[in-house]
């Protein structure tokens, strides 16, 4: 009986904060903030950055084999990612041709620079940025705070290097 006691509030508190971060994530998804302005959209608008990753940690949180699960998505890994970046930091340019991704900015104010919007994007806490087929990109932390970001994405090639 004891352990059914402690095991309640914590299954609460679990299932409180996934859809405490599933709303924020769904709910946010559809706010102009943190987006390309409509007038600066174009394809090809900034060359591939060669800067490398710097200030970086990425950490795996979570994944799913989503081949298991009913929807049966061979070949793919539904994760969960926390990233930290420094101030100074980069996150690499990378395509998410082959993976989309939602990103949540938790904590400070980073910069992306998207191959299809001319002018940068500046995103801050609470900010979820949709990385779809079209989306190539990198960011950089001009801040002199850390910035924390969580990643759910769809992982296909295990092996990506960019991520």
């Amino acid at each position: 009986m004891t352990d059914s006691i402690r095991y309640r509030p914590t299954l609460r508190r679990g299932v409180g904060f996934t859809a405490l971060l599933l709303t924020g994530l769904l709910g946010a998804a559809g706010a102009q903030a943190g987006a390309c302005p409509d007038d600066q959209r174009r394809p090809d608008a900034r060359p591939v950055s060669t800067e490398p990753a710097r200030g970086v940690t990425d950490t795996v949180i979570a994944s799913i084999d989503v081949a298991r699960e009913p929807a049966a998505i061979q070949g793919r890994q539904f994760r969960m990612r926390r990233l930290v970046i420094e101030p100074g930091g980069t996150v690499p340019w990378h395509s998410h041709g082959d993976r989309p991704a939602l990103i949540y900015i938790v904590e400070g104010t980073i910069v992306e620079y998207a191959s299809n919007c001319a002018v940068p994007i500046t995103h801050g806490a609470g900010d979820v940025a949709s990385e779809t087929h079209v989306t190539s990109h990198w960011w950089r932390n001009h801040t002199n705070r850390r910035v924390v970001l969580i990643s759910a994405d769809l992982l296909h090639d295990q092996n990506d290097h960019n991520m």
